[in-house]
């Protein structure tokens, strides 16, 4: 299926774009090359092939969550250089 410079021109008009008479012609044929393709993929036997989401089995490698101690308030403000009332105290960036 050959793809003619009033569709190239149509095309442009709706994606609001401009080209000059020779990008026309290249993408004529640029469009036409792609569509010539998709014809030869449409002559593949699909039948008995499984639609897929994606071309490989996604795996899940994250490590799995486990329950661990976690740090007490006063051994996470040891180290503070700035605290107040159990909390980080950092300086006002909001005038």
């Amino acid at each position: 299926m050959a793809i003619t410079i009033e569709q190239v021109e149509h095309i442009a008009r709706l994606a609001r774009l401009q080209f000059s008479d020779a990008e026309k012609e290249m993408l004529s044929e640029e469009l036409s090359q792609i569509l010539q393709y998709m014809e030869k993929l449409n002559e593949l036997d699909t039948e008995g092939v499984e639609p897929l989401s994606h071309p490989t089995e996604l795996v899940n490698i994250m490590r799995p969550d486990k329950v661990q101690p976690s740090f007490t308030p006063e051994e996470a403000l040891k180290n503070a250089p700035s605290k107040q009332d159990g909390f980080f105290k950092v300086p006002k960036v909001i005038k």
